[in-house]
């Protein structure tokens, strides 16, 4: 597969990639290696850290654009759906009962039922409603009812549904849907392959406001972070800290991507042995450098995801470096 060429750094000098240490008792137990991209919505690459054309899947980083269907097919608005709604769309929740109400009102408004969902019920649970995707599931099917598309197969790449999805994937990337390679994520749904700049690219087009369907659905996140992840982890407590000026939004396998809102720049981190924890340390470094948030605030914030257990403490070294290639 290919890639538009404003994604390329060939040639450029190389930077190196920052590293994640976890220290117990002050004595070094692991290591961590992490890619990280800033870019801006031109696609271009302002900073980085490693690898920006490192390819991953981005896994749950993807919802808000999956979720994008969900508003520009009238779906939203013809179930007069609220943020609420919007936020669990892009959710990879708890499994709380309220997020799960949240999912089931998405059916209930469209006149679906929960054994619809096609993504599964998580062990030791009641209902597929109680799974983390629930709220990106309902909001595809509710897409299908307003299209008359087929509900049985909304999963599968060939359907209109999908088709959609990657489109407007491609057209915010600003390369054909066709280039884009797409694999099975854990829920059932199609996620994409990317390099690490172009999912900073969504993300900048997301925390832009510039398009009114991508600044419906960031609102509707920061709006309410508690839906989008859930108490105590790291995208809610982020953005609820944020008070509206940071967007996140991680994924499995070491994926977390952000927004600063209204500046129409996004970051994207990747690490390679796929480890949420260091992906954590490594957003609150980054945001530190680039002052996206408070001195106050990322204290509080490593007090929570800096110290994993007593006495072990997770150090990043290394920093996003200027790229002079444009």
């Amino acid at each position: 597969m290919s890639f538009s060429s404003s994604f390329g750094t060939s040639g450029r000098p190389s930077v190196p990639p920052l590293e994640v240490r976890l220290t117990r008792n002050g004595i070094h137990e692991s290591l961590h290696r992490v890619h990280a991209v800033v870019c801006d919505q031109r696609g271009r690459v302002l900073m980085r850290a490693g690898d920006p054309q490192q390819l991953s899947f981005i896994r749950s980083a993807l919802k808000p654009f999956q979720a994008q269907v969900f508003v520009s097919s009238g779906a939203a608005d013809q179930g007069n759906h609220d943020d609420r709604a919007l936020a669990i769309a892009c959710a990879s929740h708890a499994g709380e009962a309220e997020q799960a109400r949240e999912a089931f009102k998405i059916l209930w408004k469209s006149d679906l039922e929960s054994e619809q969902l096609q993504c599964p019920t998580p062990k030791g649970r009641q209902s597929p409603l109680e799974h983390n995707c629930s709220g990106k599931h309902a909001a595809f099917l509710a897409t299908c009812k307003r299209m008359q598309w087929p509900l049985e197969s909304y999963l599968q790449l060939d359907h209109p549904l999908q088709q959609q999805v990657v489109k407007r994937v491609g057209e915010l990337l600003g390369m054909p849907a066709a280039e884009l390679l797409a694999a099975r994520d854990d829920c059932g749904a199609p996620t994409l392959q990317l390099q690490l700049s172009q999912m900073a690219l969504l993300f900048a087009h997301l925390g832009a406001s510039e398009q009114p369907e991508l600044e419906r659905l960031s609102r509707a996140m920061l709006a309410h972070p508690d839906l989008v992840a859930g108490e105590g982890r790291f995208d809610t407590v982020v953005m609820r800290s944020g008070h509206g000026q940071v967007l996140s939004k991680g994924g499995a396998e070491g994926i977390q991507c952000l927004s600063r809102v209204g500046e129409g720049l996004g970051l994207a981190i990747k690490v390679e042995d796929g480890a949420s924890r260091a992906k954590h340390a490594v957003a609150l470094h980054l945001m530190q450098q680039l002052e996206w948030l408070t001195p106050m605030t990322l204290e509080e914030l490593g007090q929570q995801f800096l110290h994993p257990n007593e006495g072990v403490k997770l150090e990043v070294s290394g920093e996003l470096r200027f790229d002079n290639g444009r």
